[in-house]
């Protein structure tokens, strides 16, 4: 018999023009679609199960920074909006025999009551090494470790349910 394998930690980037934390508490439940990084799809189709937790970072915005929690609810499956023309995640390399592109279901988990700003993270040394302040760091999907998961629950105020 095959062992569970162990939750894993993500930090999942959106800008909260298009779908914040609030959107997600609204609707609970959502489909991480439009992904179109190679290395992101990666994450997504290999790596990320159902139960992993992550972290929901709006970027492009001002601030930058942590704004809640969400879970891996679904399974990683091909993300349909890679084949809709309509779509603004449309990509015309994309077809039903070959979709490209990934997807996970997540749901909503905690909205933090204080925001963990990016400033926060460079300004505490316990984060030395996560993926989100290295340098020209662009990845819309990226691991983070437990401790910093749980640093930064604690800095946003939420204490994760272990």
């Amino acid at each position: 018999m095959m062992a569970k394998s162990a939750r894993k930690y993500w930090l999942l980037k959106s800008e909260p023009d298009s779908y914040g934390i609030d959107d997600l508490q609204r609707d609970d439940k959502t489909p991480w679609d439009g992904v179109r990084n190679y290395q992101a799809r990666n994450s997504i189709r290999d790596d990320m199960h159902v139960g992993d937790l992550a972290l929901f970072y709006h970027s492009s915005s001002d601030p930058t920074g942590v704004a809640g929690v969400m879970e891996v609810v679904g399974a990683s499956r091909f993300d349909p909006t890679a084949l809709d023309p309509n779509d603004h995640h449309f990509d015309s390399k994309a077809t039903a025999e070959n979709p490209i592109w990934s997807l996970v279901d997540v749901k909503f988990i905690a909205k933090f009551p204080k925001f963990v700003t990016l400033a926060d993270l460079k300004g505490d040394r316990r984060f030395e090494g996560m993926l989100v302040l290295a340098r020209g760091s662009r990845l819309s999907v990226q691991p983070v470790t437990e401790k910093h998961f749980c640093l930064v629950c604690e800095l946003g105020g939420w204490k994760p349910r272990t």
